[in-house]
């Protein structure tokens, strides 16, 4: 069974609602012919030369991806330039390009939501609230069987594939930590939210100097606040695409629907002093 990439967008932007985007993002199709047919979506969280190389040589028909490509204004797609070499790739192939970036981070089942669910979090809401129930930004929950910050860290090394910036932790080892909140991709933006100064450790990515150190500073004069686990942007989203996976497959029964295992982390390796 084939469908329309027509088709096959509409499916998406119902699974993930094109009006849960934040105003900033650039979600929706990039590239691709509407009435081009679709037999075959690859999903991956970044469109870089390596998965566009996968979607090629699988003969995808469809890249969906978690990060867009054209977040920030272009002023050319030249061939000299990756975004334009990418592009004109993907177009030559016959493979469509599309983004569901904070539309997906905002519903159930979502990055942030799955991330809460492979950490076994109960009675989860979201941070921040959008329009629809049960929808928003990061989520906060408790686990059903406290733990201490350290075994957290640890669950977290074995729940997300593998980068070179492994797993930070600022906090005490041994702290007890009962509820979690949690922001998939860059979430330093939520640190001083009441639902995340209000949670034992918060789980986010990108988390900068300056803005940790506050938080931590701000925890001790206070008596209280979170710690602060700094894992990899894109293993806390990679975790989603499989369950993304299942949603379009039986959406769209027919079409071949497959994930990446490619790690599109940009960093290599550490070292360490």
């Amino acid at each position: 069974m084939s469908v329309t990439l027509a088709e096959a967008t509409a499916v998406i932007h119902e699974l993930w609602p094109l009006s849960g985007a934040e105003a900033w993002d650039a979600s929706g199709l990039v590239s691709g012919d509407p009435a081009s047919t679709v037999e075959s979506i690859l999903l991956a969280v970044d469109a870089v030369a390596d998965t566009v190389d996968e979607a090629i040589e699988a003969d995808a028909d469809l890249l969906l991806v978690h990060h867009p490509l054209l977040l920030r204004g272009v002023t050319s797609v030249a061939e000299d330039r990756y975004k334009g070499a990418l592009l004109a790739r993907l177009i030559r192939a016959d493979c469509a390009l599309l983004a569901a970036h904070t539309n997906a981070d905002v519903v159930e089942n979502g990055v942030s939501d799955m991330l809460a669910q492979r950490l076994g979090l109960v009675d989860t809401q979201p941070i921040t609230v959008s329009s629809a129930p049960g929808t928003g930004i990061g989520r906060v929950g408790r686990l059903a069987q406290p733990t201490t910050l350290g075994q957290l860290a640890r669950r977290l090394a074995e729940l997300l594939p593998a980068t070179a910036s492994g797993v930070r932790v600022a906090g005490d080892y041994t702290s007890r930590v009962e509820t979690v909140s949690l922001c998939g991709g860059a979430g330093d933006s939520l640190l001083g939210h009441p639902l995340v100064r209000g949670s034992d450790v918060y789980v986010t990515s990108d988390l900068r100097h300056h803005p940790a150190s506050e938080s931590r500073e701000q925890a001790k004069a206070a008596g209280s606040g979170p710690a602060l686990i700094d894992v990899s942007h894109w293993a806390s989203e990679w975790l989603w695409l499989d369950t993304a996976a299942e949603q379009l497959r039986q959406a769209l029964p027919g079409v071949v629907v497959t994930v990446s295992e490619l790690r599109t982390d940009p960093w290599d390796f550490v070292i360490t002093q």
